[in-house]
C-alpha cells in the first residue's frame, strides 16, 4: 500500500513516542494536524515537495515551516522513501532580550518576597523551566548550598509528566546557589515538601515581564533569565566550560556564538566572583 504523508508521519511518531520527550511528541502531533494540511492525506509518491514548502510559507513563518519539515524529513527516511532535496527559506535570527549585568540586581530587588521569587532566581542560576518545575525539596541541599538538578517536568498529550532526563546527559548536574537572595528565599519557606515551584508557566512569564517593567530594566520573559545567567557569567569572566557545567549545555556552539569568550582562572574563584557580585 502507498502511504499518505499523514500515515508516514504517524508511523514515525508511533515508533518514537516512548523515547522522545512527551512535549516533543505532543508538538509532533500538533504539526501533523496543523502543518501541510493540503498534502497530509496525499500519497507520498505524488507530492511536489517544493510546492508543499512554498505553499506553507504563504501561511506561516519560515521557522514554523522549518520545524514542520524537521518532522517530515526523518519520517520519510524511516519508511524508506528517498528524502527529497528541497529549498527552505532562511530562518531570521530572532534576538532574544535578556537582562544586562547592570540590570540584574535591580530585577532581583523588584522580585524580593514575591510569590515567583524562587522561580525567577532559579532561572537566574541557569535552570530550564522544565528542570525548575521538576525540582522537589529533596533536590535542595541548603546545608551545602547546592541545587541537584534531576529530570524534567514536561507537558505531554495527557498533561504534565515527570521525565527522568532532560534534553541531554549534561542536564543532570549540581548547581551551586550563588545568589544569597535565593538562599534566603528557600530558607524562608516553611513547608519544604513536594515541588519547590508550583507556579504556572504562563503566570511566571507574565510576572517576570511585569517585574522588568516596574524595575525599569529590559523587558524579557522568564526563559530569558537563563540567557541573562549566561550573559552575567560572561561579564564576570567565567570560562565557557564552567558555564556549560552550571547551565547543562551539551556543547558550546550557542554559548560561543552569542556570549562566550574563553578566560583562564580557577573554578572556585569564578564561583566566588559570581556570589560577590550580589553581596556588594
Amino acid at each position: 500500500a502507498i502511504l499518505t504523508l499523514r500515515e508516514c508521519v504517524s508511523t514515525y511518531i508511533n515508533k518514537y513516542q516512548y523515547t522522545l520527550s512527551p512535549s516533543t511528541v505532543d508538538r509532533y502531533r500538533v504539526y501533523r494536524e496543523c502543518r501541510f494540511k493540503n498534502y497530509m492525506d496525499k500519497p507520498i509518491g505524488t507530492i511536489n515537495w517544493q510546492r508543499m514548502i512554498d505553499d506553507e510559507l504563504q501561511l506561516v513563518s519560515e521557522k514554523t515551516v522549518y520545524n514542520g519539515w524537521g518532522l517530515v524529513r526523518p519520517a520519510l527516511k524511516l519508511v524508506g522513501y528517498p528524502v527529497p532535496q528541497i529549498r527552505l527559506a532562511q530562518v531570521p535570527v530572532k534576538e532574544i532580550p535578556f537582562l544586562q549585568p547592570e540590570e540584574i540586581k535591580k530585577f532581583c530587588a523588584e522580585i524580593k518576597s514575591k510569590s515567583y521569587e524562587i522561580a525567577a532566581l532559579l532561572e537566574l542560576h541557569g535552570l530550564r523551566l522544565s528542570e525548575m518545575k521538576a525540582l522537589t525539596w529533596e533536590d535542595i541541599d541548603l546545608e551545602h548550598n547546592v541545587i541537584n538538578v534531576n529530570g524534567a517536568y514536561v507537558k505531554g498529550e495527557d498533561g504534565y509528566v515527570d521525565k527522568p532526563t532532560n534534553k541531554n546527559s549534561t542536564s543532570t548536574r549540581p548547581v551551586p546557589i550563588m545568589i544569597p537572595q535565593l538562599t534566603d528565599a528557600l530558607n524562608a519557606v516553611e513547608d519544604k515538601t513536594g515541588r519547590v515551584v508550583t507556579i504556572y508557566p504562563s503566570v511566571l512569564l507574565r510576572d517576570v515581564k511585569r517585574a522588568c517593567r516596574k524595575a525599569g530594566v529590559t523587558e524579557c520573559g522568564n526563559h530569558s533569565l537563563r540567557h541573562s545567567f549566561a550573559s552575567l557569567c560572561f561579564f564576570l569572566g567565567i570560562p565557557m566550560r564552567q558555564i556549560q557545567e552550571w547551565g547543562g549545555w551539551s556543547n558550546s556552539e550557542t554559548l560561543t556564538k552569542i556570549y562566550i569568550r574563553l578566560s583562564a582562572s580557577a573554578k572556585t574563584q569564578y564561583q566566588k566572583n559570581f556570589s560577590e557580585f550580589f553581596s556588594c
